[in-house]
């Protein structure tokens, strides 16, 4: 039976994520990473009794007009479940991500001008970096063309990112999306995906970028994962 409103028990936790996908919104346009009302972030807020729900930005506001009061939950159907405006375009697509890939709990679409170009290509980036070793395992891989609107968008990420390690995917002839632990760890994957979509881009104007060995990679990979930073 569908959710027609946010069960007692998850108050907190949407309350919560409204304010986290909230403020994470503001680091899009801070990374440069999207113009006027594109992108968007979502996270999962997990149901133990039940149906997981997301948090996500309603379709076309301003960034500048971005409130926790205005976030919007859904089901992971897409179905509008609390607010008083449109979900965001992508929604389908993230529901889809939600429902398909359990582990994820934040979700990040840009139209960030360097990841895009490649995307607009249909190529992947080659994994030529230490940093992209670190935080992607490999290359970032090329999704399927898809329309927006329905979860046709969702079934190509999720088809093309259930066997990479990378948590970002290129959309073709539309841009990135990357996924996380949380809407943080996705809202850094952008970031990411951008830095070196832009640095490997400058490098190839001067030559063509050389291949770190695939046992260089995974020694990157377990390190950066496992070891780096605090624990």
């Amino acid at each position: 039976m569908p959710i027609t409103e946010v069960p007692a028990h998850l108050r907190a936790a949407v309350d919560a994520a409204k304010e986290k996908v909230a403020a994470l919104h503001a680091e899009l346009p801070r990374w440069e990473l999207v113009v006027w009302t594109a992108g968007n972030v979502s996270e999962r807020v997990a149901n133990p009794d039940g149906e997981d729900l997301l948090v996500i930005k309603p379709s076309g506001v301003a960034y500048d007009d971005i409130t926790p009061g205005s976030m919007v939950v859904c089901d992971l159907d897409a179905n509008l479940v609390e607010g008083d405006r449109a979900p965001s375009s992508d929604t389908a697509a993230h529901a889809y991500v939600y429902r398909h890939l359990p582990e994820v709990g934040g979700v990040v679409h840009t139209h960030s001008t360097y990841a895009t170009a490649w995307a607009a290509r249909a190529e992947e980036i080659p994994c030529v970096l230490t940093m992209m070793a670190d935080e992607f395992g490999g290359p970032i891989p090329v999704g399927p063309f898809a329309i927006i609107g329905d979860d046709s968008i969702g079934r190509g990420i999720v088809e093309t990112l259930k066997d990479s390690r990378s948590p970002a995917v290129l959309m073709r002839n539309h841009g990135p999306f990357t996924i996380g632990k949380d809407a943080r760890a996705a809202v850094k994957a952008a970031v990411m995906c951008e830095e070196v979509a832009r640095t490997v881009h400058v490098s190839r104007q001067l030559g063509e970028p050389l291949p770190i060995a695939q046992e260089h990679v995974d020694s990157l990979y377990a390190r950066y994962q496992n070891v780096y930073g605090q624990h």
